[in-house]
């Protein structure tokens, strides 16, 4: 399955490394946060990307461009003008970069990649969390219950706005989400099908608004719920976590 990542925000929150770079390309353990939300992917061998770029897009273009040249060792003979690659480390990786607006909200950017999804089954996620979530579970899960969207559930503090689910799992609404409240919350790594594009209207629209509602009245959108690992990058203080748990060897995304 092609997996979609949303990396055009501003990254507002984390400004102070957001205001050089495009928010998932800021290093954790030195390397992008992107890296390893990509290799999550690649270990369940969904190795076909397409990344909806917005705020300093060309940074995820130079960034993916030279990935090659960055993972493997080179000779330069300066001389003659020749370059011999001894080693390379690169993945299997098939990485397009869109350019899908600077303001554009997250259902707009999905709409603008619909020449490149074609009409089958992807994986979307946000281009700033990392998980251990179990991805074969996920796809199993989504074709079990034949839902149009199948969204990732989990359980962090409480900042983000919470969901409300059946027994059934059904996601009956979104609502804002109270510090005490614990309750499930969007943590990305969605299984969608091809048929959401009729639900997005335009630049505009925010995915996790006017599409999800009428998904949700339709019965349409459903909740895997991943009680492990879930971490998103939204401010400096979760980049230092994050960062503290690779330095420990205690980071539980890193599978591969």
């Amino acid at each position: 399955m092609k997996v979609v990542i949303l990396a055009g925000g501003f990254g507002t929150r984390i400004s102070e490394e957001s205001i050089y770079k495009p928010k998932p390309l800021i290093d954790i353990g030195g390397m992008p946060i992107i890296w390893y939300i990509m290799k999550h992917y690649s270990m369940y061998n969904h190795n076909d990307f397409i990344i909806c770029a917005g705020y300093k897009q060309n940074c995820l273009k130079e960034y993916f461009s030279n990935y090659f040249l960055n993972h493997s060792d080179i000779t330069f003979d300066m001389e003659k003008n020749d370059m011999v690659v001894h080693h390379t480390k690169t993945e299997p990786w098939k990485v397009t970069v869109v350019d899908t607006g600077l303001n554009t909200m997250t259902g707009g950017r999905l709409k603008r990649i619909k020449e490149y999804i074609g009409d089958e089954p992807f994986l979307l996620t946000y281009g700033d969390g990392v998980s251990d979530i179990d991805l074969n579970s996920l796809v199993m899960f989504h074709e079990k219950n034949k839902k149009i969207v199948t969204i990732s559930a989990v359980k962090p503090g409480g900042r983000f706005g919470a969901l409300d689910i059946d027994k059934s799992n059904n996601i009956c609404s979104f609502r804002e989400k109270n510090t005490e409240d614990g309750g499930w919350i969007n943590g990305g790594f969605m299984v969608i099908e091809p048929e959401i594009m009729d639900y997005i209207e335009g630049d505009k629209i925010m995915l996790e608004q006017e599409p999800f509602d009428k998904l949700i009245s339709e019965g349409q959108l459903n909740a895997y719920k991943h009680n492990g690992f879930w971490q998103c990058m939204d401010s400096v203080k979760d980049k230092i976590v994050l960062e503290k748990m690779i330095s420990e060897g205690n980071a539980p995304w890193i599978k591969w």
